[in-house]
């Protein structure tokens, strides 16, 4: 499954890696994977994986918060199409925002996020990826 993500890294660090996730519904959608092989839950996390993933889920939150001016955050730990520690974090939005000249409308704010709300071209997740690799996107 890592592999689906890896074209979309945006930052490494010692125990996770960060991705724009493929589907970009949710502005700013990012998965945070843990680098360490057997990791498979947030239960059995070190606590080194718990400090770091805490340190990013605050890097991540505030260049969100500050690029696109995010109204909460849902932090998502499902693991069943990949078994694997993974956080899925998706922003939202009380308000349309519009990136690249795209619409985008979070059509459940104030319920739970649904996930298939739409696909993102590659074009606009390529764009996406590259404004945060080239700090044009206030990132982290």
């Amino acid at each position: 499954m890592i592999r689906r993500y890896k074209q979309n890294k945006i930052k490494e660090y010692q125990r996770w890696a960060v991705y724009v996730h493929e589907n970009q519904g949710y502005l700013g959608r990012s998965v945070i994977a843990c680098k360490r092989p057997e990791a498979d839950d947030l239960a059995n996390a070190t606590q080194e994986e718990l400090l770091e993933f805490l340190q990013i889920i605050r890097e991540l939150k505030n260049a969100l918060q500050k690029t696109f001016q995010t109204d909460w955050f849902n932090y998502s730990f499902l693991g069943n199409e990949w078994r694997h520690l993974h956080c899925h974090l998706i922003p939202r939005y009380q308000t349309e925002r519009i990136f690249e000249g795209i619409v985008f409308k979070d059509e459940l704010w104030g319920h739970n996020y649904k996930t298939d709300n739409r696909d993102s071209s590659l074009s606009l997740r390529m764009t996406h990826l590259g404004l945060f690799r080239n700090s044009k996107i206030i990132y982290f």
